[in-house]
């Protein structure tokens, strides 16, 4: 049942929104309702494209929508043409995002659980809050008591076939990672700058 609602979202939204989405099998069922189907897809108005980027972003990074609206806020307070890449630079220093970009989880939902139940150190100290934001310089560690569970036993095997983005340093031996930088948007299924039109109606 949860496979078949993602399912229908990605149809909807795109395929890159979860990774569930990103196999063979869902590519398959988009090509089965293609053939079933005769009807020619209707042309989105302005506002539905800015929506469905929207939606693309909230639920691509599990992000609730008050949450959503408040990290635009703060991200058009200063204003100036930078606010789209201040909004992304936020969303991507999300704890949850950053386990999930080191590789540690290999979908935001369980980078998320992950999270939730304590399973990392920011500085020295646990959190437990997935919308925590990391800074340049912060030091994300997992817990000691953590690192003998299953979730992280095979963690230097895939960090060889896995290469973190350059904003990231990561020790798989140690399982330590650092703050190095801010992240690049250099992903093209995500139009933040659409989103700020959205918000700016």
């Amino acid at each position: 049942m949860i496979t078949g609602t993602k399912f229908r979202i990605c149809r909807r939204l795109g395929p890159g929104v979860f990774e569930k989405c990103q196999t063979p099998k869902f590519a398959a069922s988009v090509a089965r309702r293609s053939r079933k189907s005769d009807k020619r897809p209707k042309q989105p108005t302005e506002f539905g494209m800015q929506l469905l980027e929207k939606q693309k972003i909230r639920f691509t990074y599990g992000i609730k929508e008050r949450q959503f609206s408040n990290y635009v806020k703060e991200a058009t307070a200063k204003g100036g043409a930078n606010a789209a890449t201040r909004l992304y630079e936020t969303i991507e220093s999300r704890l949850d995002n950053v386990v999930y970009r080191l590789g540690l989880a290999h979908t935001r939902p369980l980078a998320r659980q992950m999270v939730s139940h304590g399973h990392f150190v920011v500085n020295g100290k646990k959190s437990t809050v997935p919308s925590h934001l990391v800074k340049v310089g912060d030091i994300i560690k997992v817990r000691e008591g953590s690192k003998g569970k299953a979730l992280f036993a095979s963690v230097a095997a895939k960090a060889k076939e896995y290469t973190p983005p350059e904003w990231l340093k990561f020790d798989s031996e140690k399982l330590e990672a650092k703050v190095a930088g801010k992240s690049k948007n250099s992903e093209n299924f995500l139009d933040f700058s659409t989103v700020l039109e959205f918000y700016s109606r």
